[in-house]
């Protein structure tokens, strides 16, 4: 079998030219070699042995990539059967296409991929099904990223269930401070006589076992939150941590989706759209304008290779040609303009950003926190007024409590900082998401119900619309196969070409 890293040299002949013409491309950096005339005949082809070696050195392609990005490329690959063009992927995954073209790249020198080139020079990567357990095999990365996934998981838990803890263990060590505090005071005056104003110890022990709050700690807890789905309850110690800090953003892969969303429905529709039909799934601020002003599709054309086109009635259409070849034998190209839009399975009509929450937790529970929060800010109050008149000198546990006081401080204070400053945040960010969609539905709706001028259009748009399928039939080259066997494939297209000249 012949590696991905290689040069080939083509050199066609053809009755119509006395001389043949070289055509040369290296496939190591899979760039799209030259489109050819069709019919065409390859008779010979020349391979350099100066790049016959693959991955010098053993290199791991794949780890050079971002996780992200192979995990989505691959699941691209996978849907569409193993066999793919950098366009299938940029529109399945919502990559672009440089990203697309280098991620395919990696993964088929790592997983002893090869490349299909058809009659019109594009690539095609074709995987084998058992790619994955070849890409585990080879990359520590991969088989490492679950376990690091796992400790991720489990430190940011821990982190949510400490800061809970610590309001527990805050108001425990405050108040129990004010106890001892009271204590000696009393016992100090009932001895002073006798004791000679000698400084006193309280004799308080105080005995605390950190492993007692552990109780709250759930080992179980991210298998339970696989089986529970009612309404995403948590526990108490977790609820502390959503009222303070959130639940995170709510849009933090929701950019993925996004272009996800826009690469399939520019597949879809034959590569060539308007720009009114975009507009819903862009961060639109408002309708007004958008019809003499079209730079909002500039993100879209950067990353899907675009280009702006005429029809014959003088409207501004975009056309992708990287997103009209496929390799998937699923075309599924949808005429529709107006109402039927919105029925279209599988894009939403709109993009639609989610809204911050302030907390997950539900209302009794945020009563709970604010209660104890507002119990450990009153006892840190009242400790700090304390420890400033304590007239005699602190020792054992009430020395060691002085000594954290500011941190005690601290965190009584932050309890409702956080959440007061959050809350003016949050309040900001959801008046601009709501902004943003409202701008976005009211494009679906002018898609739905659109005038005489968009409906003619969005009409041009599907006329002019191509999605080419490149089968198999149409492979005039590959990686996979031996010199000999395509030798003799040639000489067969030669046959068939002469055999056409005699007929003409």
């Amino acid at each position: 079998m012949a590696t991905i890293s290689t040069c080939l040299t083509v050199t066609p002949t053809c009755r119509l030219s006395s001389r043949p013409r070289v055509l040369s491309f290296a496939c190591s950096s899979f760039a799209k070699p030259p489109k050819l005339p069709f019919p065409y005949v390859i008779p010979k082809r020349v391979w350099d042995s100066r790049v016959l070696v693959a991955r010098p050195g053993g290199i791991v392609e794949t780890d050079k990539l971002a996780s992200d990005v192979r995990k989505r490329t691959m699941d691209a690959v996978d849907s569409y059967g193993g066999r793919v063009t950098i366009g299938d992927v940029a529109s399945r995954a919502g990559l672009n296409l440089n990203e697309a073209q280098k991620a395919l790249q990696a993964l088929a020198a790592d997983s002893d991929g090869f490349l299909e080139v058809s009659e019109e020079g594009d690539i095609l990567y074709v995987f084998p099904k058992d790619y994955r357990s070849r890409l585990g095999a080879k990359s520590f990365r991969i088989k490492a990223e679950p376990f690091i996934e796992k400790a991720k998981a489990a430190g940011e838990y821990l982190i949510r269930v400490s800061f809970g803890t610590a309001l527990i263990a805050s108001i425990v060590i405050v108040y129990t401070t004010i106890i001892a505090l009271v204590t000696s005071s009393r016992s100090d005056e009932d001895n002073r006589g006798r004791r000679g104003g000698r400084s006193y110890d309280s004799g308080f022990t105080f005995y605390f076992n950190p492993v007692d709050l552990f109780w709250y700690w759930d080992p179980y807890y991210y298998r339970r939150r696989r089986i529970q789905t009612d309404d995403d309850k948590m526990n108490f110690i977790e609820s502390v941590f959503s009222f303070v800090f959130g639940d995170g953003d709510p849009n933090q892969a929701i950019e993925e989706e996004r272009w996800k969303l826009i690469g399939q429905y520019i597949a879809s529709n034959g590569g060539v759209v308007a720009a009114e039909e975009l507009a819903p799934y862009l961060d639109i601020e408002s309708t007004e304008g958008l019809k003499d002003d079209e730079s909002y599709i500039l993100p879209v054309l950067l990353r899907f290779d675009g280009q702006p086109e005429l029809d014959e009635e003088g409207n501004i259409l975009y056309r992708f040609p990287s997103l009209q070849r496929t390799a998937s034998q699923k075309s599924k190209r949808k005429e529709y303009v107006g109402r039927r839009w919105a029925d279209w399975v599988g894009v939403e009509k709109f993009f639609k950003e989610k809204k911050w929450q302030f907390s997950k937790t539900s209302s009794s529970e945020r009563a709970m926190v604010i209660g104890l929060g507002g119990l450990n800010l009153f006892g840190v109050i009242i400790l700090g007024t304390m420890l400033k008149d304590m007239a005699i000198t602190p020792s054992g546990f009430i020395k060691f409590v002085a000594g954290i006081f500011p941190l005690l401080q601290i965190y009584a204070g932050s309890f409702f900082a956080i959440p007061l400053v959050r809350w003016f945040f949050i309040r900001k960010s959801n008046a601009d998401i709501e902004k943003r969609n409202k701008a976005r539905q009211q494009c679906a709706q002018v898609l739905e119900l659109p005038n005489t001028s968009l409906r003619q259009k969005l009409f041009s748009a599907r006329d002019m619309a191509q999605r080419k399928v490149i089968g198999q039939d149409q492979i005039v080259y590959s990686t996979d196969k031996d010199l000999l066997e395509q030798e003799y494939e040639a000489s067969e297209w030669d046959k068939k070409f002469r055999e056409l000249e005699r007929s003409d």
